[in-house]
């Protein structure tokens, strides 16, 4: 499906798409939900979030096997009951399964959207957004280097800092945790507290926020070097600051296990510092060296450096091209019913 050469704008993707009603299937993660709804967001949309809980022998075989029966369209109760969307927007291994239903069931009519590699191809929807470090490719597949994400240039603009200024510059730590392929052993611990207090001795201010992946040791040593230099760590309570982290910090240290906070991060266009865990992927590898390639990303040895670039930011980018597709599908499906 060619994709409509008449939408070259993200105001005009959005009137493309003015009314249209999205449904966002996931299994209800978080690190699913941002992307889908970074993107329905860019494109002035509120997305109806549709949260699928496959039993186990179903969810054993997904992406590549069929829908749990008591989630189908028809049973009560069901995340895919109709009334159906415009568009459905699926993330995550298990939804590929459920976006490939919802278009058999709609009689092709759903314009069906993936984000990420499903597993099982690219006829799993009509449009596939892939990062550039994953294989999948095709003619209904996008790929840009960095993902979709909620940090807008008028969310960043809006943030307001939660700490007191001071003279000192603002060192923002973005600090995850464990995943699949890294972990936060004790010798990374002590690697970046010893770093920060050179950050510090250099006359940089500490900021921080842990994740939810975050070891409670490594949280609670932040926390204690923060306030004993004159910094700011998050103690959990009321609104998290990571917006503000994002949009007031002079610089980004962001741990190197996650491709969506290095993501959002660089589309500050501040300085961001790699703090590596222990572990390796061949994916955070690629997606790293694409990063600094771009000038926008450098390892964190201690010493914080100021530097500029173009911020990277392909959420609208991704959006227009969602948008031409759309019209395209929408103009494919009014000639075969005339």
């Amino acid at each position: 499906m060619a994709s409509s050469p008449e939408i070259r704008t993200l105001a005009e993707a959005r009137r493309a798409l003015q009314g249209a009603r999205v449904w966002l299937v996931t299994d209800g993660k978080m690190g699913d939900l941002a992307p889908g709804l970074g993107l329905t967001e860019r494109l002035g949309l509120e997305a109806e979030s549709r949260v699928i809980a496959p039993r186990k022998l179903f969810a054993t075989f997904m992406p590549w096997g069929p829908i749990d029966p008591r989630e189908a369209p028809g049973v009560t109760g069901s995340p895919l009951a109709p009334p159906f969307p415009d568009v459905a927007i699926g993330v995550g291994r298990r939804a590929a399964s459920y976006i490939r239903h919802l278009k058999s069931a709609s009689s092709g009519r759903i314009f069906t959207v993936f984000l990420r590699d499903p597993r099982s191809g690219a006829d799993t929807a009509d449009f596939l957004w892939v990062p550039q470090h994953d294989r999948l490719r095709g003619p209904n597949v996008m790929t840009t280097l960095t993902t979709p994400h909620r940090f807008s240039p008028e969310r960043l603009a809006a943030a307001v800092a939660p700490w007191p200024s001071d003279e000192r510059p603002v060192l923002g730590l973005l600090i995850g945790g464990t995943s699949k392929d890294f972990r936060f052993s004790p010798e990374d611990e002590a690697r970046l507290i010893a770093q920060l207090r050179q950050a510090v001795s250099e006359g940089w201010r500490l900021v921080g926020t842990p994740s939810r992946r975050t070891p409670e040791s490594v949280t609670r040593a932040l926390h204690v070097l923060c306030v004993e230099t004159g910094g700011w760590f998050w103690d959990g309570q009321g609104e998290n600051p990571y917006p503000a982290l994002l949009a007031r910090s002079d610089a980004l240290l962001v741990t190197m296990e996650s491709t969506n906070m290095l993501g959002e991060a660089v589309a500050t266009g501040r300085p961001v510092l790699g703090f590596r865990l222990t572990g390796k992927s061949r994916k955070l590898d690629e997606f790293w060296r694409g990063l600094v390639d771009e000038g926008a990303a450098r390892p964190f040895q201690g010493r914080p450096e100021r530097y500029s670039y173009e911020p990277m930011d392909a959420t609208g980018i991704i959006a227009v091209e969602l948008a031409r597709r759309f019209v395209a599908h929408r103009a494919s499906r009014d000639r075969v019913l005339k």
